[in-house]
């Protein structure tokens, strides 16, 4: 295995390069801003013209460039073995709408700026270097259906949410595939692409959507793991319509009032656990009343959808054992009735403890200051966790939260976290 000291010497001869990342950033920014933010949709013209941007970058570059039946962009450096386990490297390049230009992006650019180094440094992996643009990550915001692309490749796609609809148009993930030149023949075979027998590992840097690092001023997190979720998407609190004016407040079943209070009770659960060091959040991501709503009235009807978040599921279970505690007692007192529908649960994935560990000995050898920390959000290496191929999650510091069109990355921040790439690839694939 190459040394720390090999390392070192290495990464000045074949640096990541930040002149082609600024370049396709701006160029990114320029194709996706909408006026407002950053959209680039999921199967459609947005992230298709993303991904002809990279793909006509990566051949200017000499890289082996196909798109496999699932519209996941494969970009590759030869190794000197190349009937070898492959390395992929990469993210997704789609967006939410009016999001930031970041998120997802600053995976696929790392991986070709890391790519382009050990080109310009006349360096030959020992193995296969894929960068990897998997599509529609940010699916949640358009199809109602999780890590398609990735999934898809791994002929983990349950096949009914091919006719899962668009939030925009009301056309399926398969006519939107299609739409894109995918073959969903293949993906309904269950013809498959990646496996533990093929890819030696998945890493995948990305923006923290926190503010840990930027706050402490550490510019790369290796993460640790990807938390449990538990979801309610379609709660409802059914009380009474009535006159606003007209009605005294003993005699009302007031939807709005109830929901308000069940979200101020949870979030003050949540402060008793979070100072007893149990860390998790929760989030009222909706909390609305309907359409019959109006100046004059008394809501009868009021809607919210919850998600609770944890690396320990424990620490998830507890927030639902009080919700399912204080909605009768909120039921009796404010005469309306609770209905907890919509419920999701998802498995927290932890990353690869190797991968992992050497991460962190990489980051040293290239003098980067790095913590290990849990990711808040779901993002691909879950679904090549799951698939059994080890997998790994960077995080970069940015200055305003994600999923925003503030979102923001200083570019030296990224170039560390390309610096612990390089230098993991250095020192695992023992390239001399």
């Amino acid at each position: 295995m190459t040394t720390a000291m090999n390392i070192k010497d290495q990464l000045k001869r074949c640096t990541p390069d930040m002149g082609l990342a600024g370049r396709l950033f701006d160029e990114l920014y320029a194709q996706g801003f909408d006026g407002v933010g950053i959209t680039r949709d999921a199967y459609g013209p947005g992230e298709n013209a993303a991904h002809a941007l990279m793909s006509t970058e990566a051949k200017k570059l000499g890289l082996e460039v196909m798109s496999d039946f699932a519209g996941n962009l494969h970009m590759t450096l030869p190794g000197r073995d190349r009937t070898a386990p492959r390395i992929l490297l990469g993210s997704h390049l789609d967006t939410v709408a009016q999001g930031g230009n970041y998120d997802g992006a600053a995976g696929v650019i790392a991986g070709l700026a890391v790519v382009a180094g050990l080109i310009n440094g006349a360096i030959t992996p020992a193995v296969d270097v894929t960068v990897i643009a998997v599509r529609a990550e940010e699916s949640g915001s358009w199809f109602p259906a999780g890590y398609p692309g990735s999934r898809a490749a791994l002929a983990s796609l349950p096949l009914d949410l091919l006719e899962a609809r668009r939030k925009d148009t009301g056309r399926t993930l398969a006519d939107h595939m299609l739409e894109s030149g995918c073959d969903v023949d293949a993906i309904r075979r269950g013809e498959r692409i990646f496996s533990p027998e093929n890819v030696k590992a998945y890493i995948e840097l990305h923006i923290e959507q926190g503010p840990v690092l930027d706050t402490e001023g550490i510019p790369v997190g290796i993460v640790t793991g990807i938390p449990s979720s538990r979801r309610l998407r379609a709660g409802r609190v059914l009380g009474e319509y009535n006159h606003s004016g007209a009605t005294p407040r003993k005699y009302r079943a007031d939807a709005a009032i109830a929901l308000a209070e069940l979200a101020v009770r949870m979030d003050q659960h949540w402060e008793v656990l979070d100072n007893a060091g149990r860390k998790l959040v929760c989030t009222f991501c909706v909390l609305e009343t309907t359409e019959d709503a109006s100046f004059t009235k008394i809501p009868g009807q009021a809607r919210f959808q919850l998600d609770v978040r944890s690396i320990d599921p424990d620490n998830v279970q507890a927030m639902f054992d009080h919700l399912h505690a204080i909605v009768p007692d909120i039921e009796a007192r404010r005469c309306v009735r609770f209905e907890l529908a919509g419920e999701g649960v998802s498995d927290g994935v932890p990353m690869s403890p190797e991968l992992r560990r050497a991460l962190l000995a990489a980051a040293q050898a290239a003098d980067v200051r790095c913590i290990e920390m849990p990711s808040g959000g779901g993002h691909d290496p879950v679904a090549f966790a799951q698939a059994g191929i080890p997998a790994a999650l960077v995080f970069v510091a940015n200055q305003n939260g994600s999923h925003n069109p503030h979102e923001a990355m200083r570019l030296e921040d990224f170039g560390q976290g390309c610096r612990v790439l390089m230098a993991w690839i250095l020192r695992e694939t023992d390239v001399i």
